[in-house]
């Protein structure tokens, strides 16, 4: 097995993720199999109880892995399925170490950082880096590794050590160290100032790793005295010092990186060049490029609880993109918090509720998204309800379904009370409740996670013709609430159609309003599967119907036809 490691110097925040993703993809390009694996140094065993706003979105995996955003990345790039293995914690590391001398394995021993848990790193990696990802059989040629975190954070120290091991161990032709940095500049002097970087690469050398290629984050491409400058200082040759400047959009790194000669150069140091092939990067370049060219955009309001980091809902936004791409588009989305539509806010903030109406009503199709806790719920059933009554485009995912039984069951059922228990025990009308197998008193990995089945109940809903399939789909979930199976035909009765059910027919996973231009409420996230080029059939049909285009494209494409 062939290692690449992405270590990152300075700040964090310098997208060390989308760097190892175009690297994995360039690499991919040359022929090679690439697997991916995200070193966390926090303690939690995983991200599943993290707050979005403190560190983003919840990124779910088929196996029903609660991991960090980049993986994520990483799936939408090299269109692989990884597990949750892939996402190494500190919490994992450590809670296998003391299970094991829970079970006596290191009995009369002292159990310490150094050798045990340096061990467990490594050997975790090397076994994660041989399970396929890439739906073919046997291990992968090279694996990419990203540590989190900043060279120097006190978290990382165990991982570091046990990186230089392993680099020692399988020998210099088999790793090869990309050290991400930032290159600054001053607003008054105006220079590239390399100084940053050449301390962070000191201090990965004084912890025994030594960077082969330097990524150079910048505003602006790097200038040929910088360059020199840094080689000579950071001990890392001209050829192997990468500028990953700013660019129109992402697709455009794995470019930076070929032009850049990157993959000679790790291929080099891999003793690779005699296997690779010369990337071909054909299609991606079609598509970095073609998106630049776009001059239509299509208006989409984002109806959500953590609108002020767009990092809460970064697979939301990519599966948006796909989907505008595929339309021709560039999305423009309006980010609504949800409470500034509520009428408390009208009274302590009425420019705020103005504004969140204004861009309510100028919207070509509305999105609701997953979501936990109470904040920002009316704002959804409100928002909710203006784009049923409007006949505007909606989308409810996982919370955003929810949201829509309930403002169905008020206004059009006249349940003035209905609730779902999350937010009120005592509703009289729950019309949506816990799940009967969910556990209240431990809350890591305790929802229903992961890739499960959705029956279609008929082949003419809309759902069904978007994905092609008239019998079923597979999706990943992430909830512990579902829509109450007794308010199900009342609400059948009253216009709501369930068109989607898991398999024993009791849960509720796809909701559809047939006299509506496309109104559809479902339970998992099929944002979690859109890829470039493939984008999501339920977000291609939100973007299709903004613009009036979803009956003929339903006509052209129906069930695969």
């Amino acid at each position: 097995m062939k290692y690449v490691l992405i270590t990152g110097g300075v700040v964090s925040g310098l997208g060390k993720g989308v760097t190892a993703s175009s690297i994995g993809v360039v690499l991919q390009a040359c022929g090679l199999r690439v697997t991916s694996i995200k070193i966390d140094p926090y303690l939690n065993t995983d991200a599943g109880t993290m707050s979005p706003f403190e560190h983003g979105e919840v990124f779910v995996l088929d196996d029903g892995g609660e991991v960090d955003l980049d993986l994520g990345n990483y799936e939408r790039f090299l269109d692989v399925t990884l597990t949750k293995d892939n996402n190494v914690t500190t919490g994992k590391i450590y809670q296998s170490v003391l299970d094991k001398e829970r079970k006596g394995d290191y009995l009369g021993k002292t159990v310490q950082v150094v050798p045990h848990i340096t061990d467990a790193i490594k050997d975790r990696i090397e076994a994660v880096a041989l399970i396929p990802v890439d739906g073919k059989e046997g291990p992968a040629d090279v694996c990419v590794i990203e540590l989190g975190g900043t060279v120097g954070d006190i978290e990382s120290m165990p991982f570091i050590e046990a990186l230089r091991q392993l680099s020692f161990s399988v020998g210099k032709d088999n790793f090869c160290l990309i050290h991400v940095s930032l290159i600054p500049v001053l607003g008054v002097v105006g220079e590239q100032k390399t100084k940053p970087t050449q301390h962070s690469v000191r201090e990965l050398r004084a912890l025994g790793l030594t960077p082969h290629l330097l990524a150079c984050r910048s505003a602006q491409p790097l200038l040929d005295n910088t360059k020199m400058k840094l080689s000579q200082f950071c001990h890392v040759e001209a050829a192997n010092i990468l500028n990953i400047h700013d660019v129109p959009n992402i697709w455009h790194i794995p470019l930076l990186l070929r032009n850049q000669n990157a993959h000679h150069s790790i291929l080099k140091q891999l003793n690779l060049l005699s296997i690779a092939t010369p990337p071909d990067l054909e299609a991606w370049t079609r598509r970095a490029e073609t998106f630049n060219n776009f001059t239509d955009s299509v208006r989409i309001a984002m109806v959500g609880k953590y609108v002020g980091l767009i990092d809460s809902y970064l697979s939301v936004v990519k599966a948006l993109l796909h989907a505008c791409i595929a339309c021709s588009l560039k999305p423009s989305i309006d980010w609504i918090a949800a409470s500034d539509l509520e009428d408390d806010t009208a009274q302590s903030a009425p420019e705020a509720y103005a504004a969140a109406w204004k861009s309510l009503r100028n919207a070509e199709c509305v999105l609701v998204p997953g979501g936990f806790g109470d904040r920002g719920v009316s704002g959804m059933i409100l928002a909710a309800k203006y784009a049923r009554e409007n006949n505007v485009p909606y989308l409810g995912i996982c919370l955003g379904m929810q949201i829509s039984v309930t403002e169905y069951a008020r206004s059009v059922l006249g349940l003035e009370k209905a609730n779902s228990n999350e937010f009120d025990d005592e509703t009289p009308d729950p019309v949506v409740i816990f799940m009967p197998e969910g556990s209240r008193t431990h809350m890591g990995s305790t929802m229903r996670l992961g890739s499960r089945r959705t029956l279609f109940q008929t082949p003419d809903c809309v759902t069904s013709k978007l994905y092609c399939n008239p019998y079923y789909v597979d999706e990943r979930h992430r909830h512990r609430y579902e829509v109450n199976p007794d308010v199900i035909g009342v609400l059948e009765e009253a216009g709501l159609k369930f068109v989607g059910k898991d398999e024993t027919g009791k849960r509720m996973e796809v909701l559809e309003l047939p006299s509506h231009p496309f109104y559809v409420g479902v339970q998992f996230h099929p944002e979690f599967k859109s890829r470039p080029g493939k984008p999501s059939a339920l977000f291609l049909g939100l973007i299709l119907a903004a613009r009036g285009k979803l009956e003929a494209y339903l006509t052209r494409h129906q069930n695969g036809s």
